[in-house]
């Protein structure tokens, strides 16, 4: 009879994503994991004594996951920014649990807006806002928190609710919310605002 296969962290991390991904992160325990793994709790236990450990590796994987996920955007899109907004969205329509870990368990606490655009994982989107939009750095963050807060309500809403996706709707307020934000930035850089942009 061959010897049954070790168990790994990474494997305990990939079946732990995988419950976080199928059922909700607050389901993640040994019993679980181990279920998931054909094996019993103590190699689980082993590897993390403390669930926490755990989770927060599943938090990053998850967050490389949806990093990975919002900056696919499609080569023929006209508007990288756009996209990726609603492939946020997207993601939170097809993700519900994955959004809801990342987004709405408290990860965030006694951080400001400010402190989430100065992220690391933030460069590689604010890099294409900056370039997408002829903007500096400043004024790409400036747009960058105009528009996140609406794509943000938008994905709360549909990963929390049963409600129709409308993804044509959707874009149409965010293409206004976004040339909206483009003009203010702008117009601030130049002392301009209430006028036309020079």
């Amino acid at each position: 009879m061959p010897p049954k296969p070790k168990i790994t962290k990474d494997m305990v991390v990939n079946a732990a994503f995988e419950i976080a991904r199928t059922e909700g992160a607050e389901h993640i325990n040994a019993r679980a994991i181990s279920k998931q793994l054909g094996c019993s709790t103590q190699p689980v236990m082993y590897l993390f004594p403390k669930m926490e450990d755990i989770k927060r590796e599943v938090y990053a994987k998850a967050d490389a996951y949806h990093s990975t996920y919002i900056t696919n955007v499609p080569d023929s899109s006209n508007n990288p920014m756009l996209s990726i907004g609603l492939l946020y969205i997207r993601f939170a329509v097809e993700e519900q649990h994955l959004f809801r870990f990342l987004f709405q368990s408290n990860q965030f606490s006694k951080q400001s807006f400010f402190d989430l655009i100065d992220a690391e994982e933030l460069e590689p989107v604010l890099a294409v806002l900056q370039q997408a939009t002829q903007t500096d750095r400043e004024q790409a963050k400036d747009i960058f928190l105009s528009i996140f807060l609406p794509v943000h309500g938008y994905a709360s809403m549909l990963a929390n609710n049963s409600m129709e996706y409308d993804e044509a709707s959707i874009a149409s307020h965010l293409e206004k919310a976004f040339q909206g934000a483009i003009c203010v930035a702008k117009m601030s850089n130049t002392g301009n605002i209430g006028g036309e942009i020079q």
